[in-house]
């Protein structure tokens, strides 16, 4: 996908103070004034809790693909400008309303919610709040909603990843990639070929844990999974390229075998040959995993729970690749755009 958002109209994001009714100290947010252009830093008067609602003090944002597009119009969610982007965070709660009971002044969490993360300051619903255990970071932390999130549901809830099966991922250096080989070889048991776009990105991805690597910008990807587990194929395919890498990954499959469609990061959408379900009775299935808040919370708040369990008993391990300031988010932006990110790229707000 071509980036839209080029270097030389990149500067540090500039600040501004937005007018507003407050009830304390201003606070920075990234702000998106108009589409496809560089974000603001911008000074927001604090605005009262509801009484279910949560104040937090945020320590780190993550940074994800969908921030760059709903900051260009291309999200299927199209919030009004002008907006703060950022899907989850990581921070201390500084102020509760006078009907929460799930966290306290001091209580250190995570949060997931449509977007208005990229704060020093966050307020939301409790219930899109989880404690973070004492031995997880606040760093850690927020790797884990979106990312550690994605892989979950697509390993377990749309695949059905046994132990012993073969996993392929693509982009399998980036965030959630990293985040599929963490969860199918540390909590599922199974064997994991990850496909990535450089060699770089392929040492990386052995060392975290995957059994095989394959470059897919050296040749064909069905052949090259051909080659490490015979004509059989990989019983489950995590697609986050789409085009012809996701073409090569449907190929690839066993008998059976389940392909789960999480993104587009290299900008085209193929179309499914149905051809290719029919010959080997194979599936090919999507995930929006932030849907499922939505549509079956009490499922969504487990997985969140169950991961950060297995953080705070050493199970996983997420890994940030680049940690950026607030006022570097078009940089982190761009970083992203272009590729360069290995695992989880952050914002720092402290």
């Amino acid at each position: 996908m071509a980036a839209v958002l080029c270097r030389r109209c990149l500067p540090r994001a500039r600040r501004y103070r937005r007018a507003g009714q407050g009830c304390g100290r201003h606070y920075r947010a990234a702000i998106c004034t108009e589409l496809k252009k560089p974000l603001t830093i911008e000074e927001v008067a604090p605005r009262p809790v509801g009484p279910h609602e949560v104040r937090v003090d945020v320590n780190f944002c993550g940074v994800n693909f969908a921030d760059i597009l709903v900051c260009r119009g291309q999200y299927q969610e199209k919030p009004h400008l002008p907006f703060t982007p950022g899907l989850e965070f990581s921070g201390t709660v500084l102020e509760t309303g006078t009907d929460v009971s799930t966290v306290k002044e001091g209580d250190r969490v995570i949060g997931i919610r449509n977007f208005n993360c990229m704060a020093e300051e966050c307020i939301t619903d409790q219930k899109n709040l989880w404690q973070i255990p004492e031995k997880v970071s606040l760093q850690e932390a927020a790797v884990l909603p979106v990312s550690y999130g994605t892989a979950l549901f697509a390993l377990e809830h749309r695949a059905h990843t046994q132990p012993g099966e073969v996993v392929l991922v693509t982009a399998a250096a980036g965030a959630t990639g990293l985040a599929v080989i963490d969860m199918a070889t540390n909590i599922l048991q199974a064997k994991v070929i990850a496909a990535a776009g450089s060699d770089e990105k392929c040492k990386l991805v052995l060392q975290r844990g995957a059994q095989s690597s394959v470059n897919y910008n050296q040749g064909s990807l069905k052949d090259a999974v051909r080659k490490l587990v015979g004509e059989g194929g990989v019983n489950v395919a995590i697609d986050m390229v789409g085009g012809d890498v996701f073409l090569e990954a449907l190929r690839s499959l066993a008998w059976e075998g389940r392909l789960v469609v999480v993104g587009f990061a290299g900008g085209n959408i193929a179309s499914v040959p149905a051809n290719l379900l029919l010959l080997k009775n194979v599936s090919a299935m999507g995930l929006r995993y932030g849907q499922y808040k939505e549509t079956n919370f009490p499922v969504f708040s487990k997985s969140l729970s169950s991961l950060l369990q297995y953080c705070q008993q050493g199970r996983i391990q997420p890994y940030v690749g680049m940690v950026f300031k607030l006022e570097e988010v078009n940089d982190a932006f761009l970083h992203v755009i272009q590729g360069k990110s290995m695992g989880k790229v952050l914002l720092a707000l402290k």
